[in-house]
């Protein structure tokens, strides 16, 4: 066993001996392992009674590790692995919730489409006419300059009554604003939205953020 043992850096331990088998003045006349651990020889004693004497840890040239050390190790791995996993569930919880608010914001999807479709038919029939009323030699450049000036004026006219169409809670709209507002634009611009089915869908999606 001590042959065994000058010729190992590591070892480990774990006989049913009631007495220690390996003791100081046997593991002093060892000789020392290589620069890797520094000379250091490492034994890990999972015996109940230990097989490494205590005082073996008194060389300089040993590091024991026995039931108890390991214990504290898988303790701290523990401690340590239950603080990631609370972190990676905050993570988990803020994911879900963004893509909540994204499932949930489709629910006003059909509105905001129709209202869409409506303003770019304006917008493509009043750009029709003004280019009409330029005359054919317009240049390519002009007609993409007049091009974008449509459909800046119409991004930006929308963009209000879009956000106010949101039901994903990340806002302080109440769900009887979000629904005068669905129900308003679709009365003024003639939508034809299905309100009472968009309805049900916004208050349970409301409810549930409540909660």
């Amino acid at each position: 066993m001590l042959a065994c043992t000058a010729e190992a850096d590591v070892v480990f331990t774990s006989t049913a001996s009631e007495t220690p088998l390996l003791l100081k003045e046997h593991v002093e006349t060892l000789p020392p392992t290589g620069p890797e651990l520094g000379g250091v020889r490492l034994f890990i004693d999972i015996s109940v009674p230990r097989n490494v004497g205590s005082c073996v840890s008194d060389l300089e040239t040993a590091r024991v590790y026995n039931v108890d050390d390991l214990k504290e190790v898988v303790a701290a791995n523990k401690e340590d692995r239950l603080q990631k996993a609370m972190a990676a569930q905050e993570i988990i919880v803020e994911e879900v919730k963004q893509f909540e608010a994204w499932r949930d914001s489709l629910e006003t999807v059909p509105t905001i489409k129709k209202l869409r479709a409506y303003v770019e038919r304006i917008r493509a029939s009043e750009l029709d006419k003004c280019l009409s009323k330029m005359g054919d030699d317009i240049s390519k450049k002009k007609k993409g300059a007049v091009y974008d000036l449509s459909m800046g004026i119409v991004n930006k006219l929308l963009h209000g009554p879009i956000q106010h169409l949101r039901c994903d809670g990340s806002g302080s709209r109440t769900l009887s604003e979000i629904l005068e507002n669905m129900q308003a634009l679709n009365r003024m611009f003639d939508l034809d939205t299905e309100i009472s089915v968009l309805e049900q869908k916004v208050r349970a999606k409301m409810e549930q953020t409540q909660k």
